[in-house]
């Protein structure tokens, strides 16, 4: 019996210890992530993502509420189509986290929040405006996006 309650103890105490998502720590991956959007660092934004990372664009149906997903992709995806927009526009992104909820245990965290984006292509400047919610897990010990889903909303004046 002593040893069965002194595993229980040494478990309890590994579970204790395990590394947990701090809402500073998801703030900071974040603005990592950001950072290398706007340095056009596709390898270092990318490596941010988990290897089944999804990516889902999407906006609202005023109409009849709910959502119109229009775009979704995987990793390989997404690179490509970054790839292939920033070798024709620049970009540069400003978002603000809004929120972040820590899932207990604290290996998983959601981040909430809002971007918006500046595109010049083509001679022309065009804002986007989205909410930005993703999943971020740790991975062996780094913290991860499980993906990003975008939802389209029309910009503030």
């Amino acid at each position: 019996m002593g040893a069965a309650c002194a595993l229980a103890l040494l478990a309890a105490s590994a579970a204790q210890a395990a590394p947990a998502i701090s809402e500073a720590q998801a703030r900071a991956f974040a603005a990592r992530q950001e950072a290398a959007w706007n340095a056009r660092d596709l390898d270092a934004y990318f490596a941010t993502f988990t290897p089944d990372a999804v990516f889902i664009d999407q906006t609202r149906d005023v109409k009849h509420g709910g959502m119109i997903p229009y775009g979704r992709s995987d990793l390989k995806q997404a690179r490509a189509q970054a790839a292939k927009f920033l070798a024709g526009a620049t970009s540069v992104e400003r978002g603000v986290v809004e929120k972040v909820e820590i899932a207990a245990g604290g290996r998983e965290a959601t981040l909430m929040g809002r971007e918006t984006s500046t595109v010049v292509s083509k001679g022309r400047t065009r804002r986007a405006c989205a909410q930005t919610r993703q999943v971020l897990v740790l991975a062996g010990g780094t913290l991860k996006s499980k993906g990003q889903t975008d939802t389209i909303v029309r910009c503030p004046k």
